[in-house]
C-alpha cells in the first residue's frame, strides 16, 4: 500500500544541521574531569562561539563552549559535516578541552583523531603562538 494514501507522511519539517554552529552539542573525548562528568550526566556542552571569519566550525578550530556553567575552550578534533576527499567523516561532534596556552586539561583522547589534524595545528602553533604539540602527543589513534 501506498502511504501516502493512508495519510502518513515520513518526512522531517526540518533538515539536519551536521555544522558545527552556536548552540550546537559536541561530545568530550578526553579524560578531564569536568568533561566526564558533564557527559556522564547527559548534559553535553554547547557552543557559545566558534572563532572563524565564518562562524561554522571544522577539523582544528577553536571553539568557545558552555559546559558544567563555566566558559571552556576547546579544539574540534572530529565533525559530523560533509568532509572533502581524504578527510574523514565521524558519527558525533568530537572536542578536546584546552585552557588558554592551548595544553590541553585531561590527558588522554578517547577517540581517534584524523591525520589532517597533525599538519592543521603545527601551522596554528606557529601563528597564533599556542602551543598544541601536547595536544596531538596524548592523541593515541590517528585514522
Amino acid at each position: 500500500m501506498d502511504l501516502l494514501r493512508l495519510g502518513v507522511r515520513k518526512f522531517h519539517s526540518t533538515p539536519s544541521c551536521n555544522h558545527i554552529i552556536k548552540m550546537s552539542r559536541l561530545r568530550v573525548v578526553d579524560n578531564s574531569a569536568i568533561g566526564k562528568e558533564a557527559m556522564a550526566e547527559g548534559r553535553p556542552p554547547k557552543v557559545i562561539h566558534v572563532y572563524t571569519k565564518t562562524g561554522v566550525g571544522t577539523i582544528g578550530d577553536k571553539v568557545l563552549m558552555a559546559i558544567k556553567g563555566e566558559k571552556k575552550k576547546g579544539i574540534l578534533v572530529g565533525v559530523k559535516k560533509h568532509q572533502p576527499a581524504n578527510i574523514p567523516k565521524f558519527d558525533t561532534n568530537n572536542v578536546v578541552l584546552i585552557d588558554d596556552s592551548g595544553t590541553p586539561l585531561g590527558t588522554r583522547i578517547h577517540a581517534p583523531v584524523p591525520h589532517l589534524l597533525r599538519t592543521i595545528l603545527k601551522e596554528r602553533t606557529i601563528a597564533k603562538k599556542c602551543d598544541y604539540s601536547k595536544l596531538i602527543a596524548i592523541a593515541p589513534r590517528f585514522v
